[in-house]
């Protein structure tokens, strides 16, 4: 009897697991509400409820330049009952000593979006191309400048990590450190600064306008926005690249079952056209990527953002 009694218990907890998910998952989110990777979540969640057929909730974590949102993913229960919306940071924080966390610590899902950094400047500049603009870099060193973010941010690194590649030093265009892309992007049509290395999206308006003009991408490919635009490859012949990227992921130790059962329903997602018209209308880049793929994604993201961040002196 009691032998009868185990085995249908066994079954019972096997049914149960299989019907994941039974109640509502949250998806935490690092970074606040209205921005981009708030709403590249709140249209994942949206998409996903239809998939796994429970609400997802979008929890937005903020505090600690990233590390709040980020400790909290990691530390929630391995049930796939949280999941969270991983960023480039988590590639950059433990470098500088913000956090002990690295892209480690998670169970990649998969990766959904990335956008390439994009090297713009005014639309009367004299430079016309990125390889003019390096050589006034290394000519004059310390004449230029440039912003888009903080000190040790993402776009900081970008251009940064291409100056280290040509053999320029970084120190060579002074950083100006703003609170995102939009207030650098205006201090460089006002003439405060003379490069913004932010990602195409974030100065769509001010090209459209004529205000400021895209000299290339740090991408294999050209914008999809702007098709015009060169890559560093044909500009320089470099594969530099970085991005701004974003990733679902479940806490380090997720069931084989249930994180396989979300890569399949989130790929569903990302295929669906409801989710590309989105960030089409947004300009976000979609790019997929498997939880293999993405985990080498993220050890290079890091690999490169340590090395940009050393190049700079921020790195502990």
């Amino acid at each position: 009897m009691k032998r009868l009694i185990a085995v249908l218990l066994f079954f019972a907890a096997a049914a149960a697991h299989a019907q994941y998910p039974q109640r509502p998952v949250q998806l935490i989110v690092p970074w606040g509400a209205g921005g981009g990777t708030d709403a590249t979540a709140r249209i994942i969640a949206s998409l996903l409820e239809r998939e796994l057929k429970q609400p997802i909730n979008v929890v937005n974590r903020t505090g600690g330049s990233g590390v709040v949102g980020h400790q909290a993913i990691a530390s929630s229960p391995a049930d796939g009952y949280t999941l969270g919306m991983i960023t480039v940071e988590i590639t950059m924080m433990h470098w500088v000593g913000l956090t002990p966390l690295t892209y480690k610590d998670y169970t990649p899902v998969a990766l959904v979006n990335a956008d390439p950094a994009g090297i713009h400047v005014r639309v009367d500049s004299p430079y016309k191309s990125t390889k003019d603009l390096i050589a006034a870099i290394k000519a004059t060193p310390g004449k230029m400048k440039a912003s888009g973010t903080g000190q040790g941010g993402i776009w900081h690194l970008a251009i940064a990590g291409l100056l280290k590649d040509q053999g320029v030093e970084p120190t060579a265009l002074p950083w100006v450190p703003s609170n995102g892309a939009a207030p650098g992007l205006q201090d460089l049509v006002a003439g405060g600064v003379d490069v913004v290395p932010c990602s195409i999206p974030e100065a769509r308006s001010m090209i459209d306008a004529g205000k400021v003009r895209a000299l290339a991408i740090m991408d294999a490919n050209p914008p999809a926005l702007y098709p015009g635009v060169p890559t560093l490859r044909k500009e320089l012949g470099t594969d530099w690249a970085i991005a701004a990227w974003r990733v679902i992921a479940a806490p380090k130790g997720i069931p084989a079952d249930v994180h396989k059962t979300l890569v399949n329903a989130l790929k569903k997602v990302y295929d669906s056209r409801d989710y590309k018209d989105f960030m089409a209308s947004r300009g976000f880049g979609v790019v997929w990527a498997d939880p293999e793929g993405t985990a080498k994604f993220m050890a290079k993201s890091d690999s490169d953002l340590g090395a940009a961040l050393k190049a700079v002196g921020l790195a502990k």
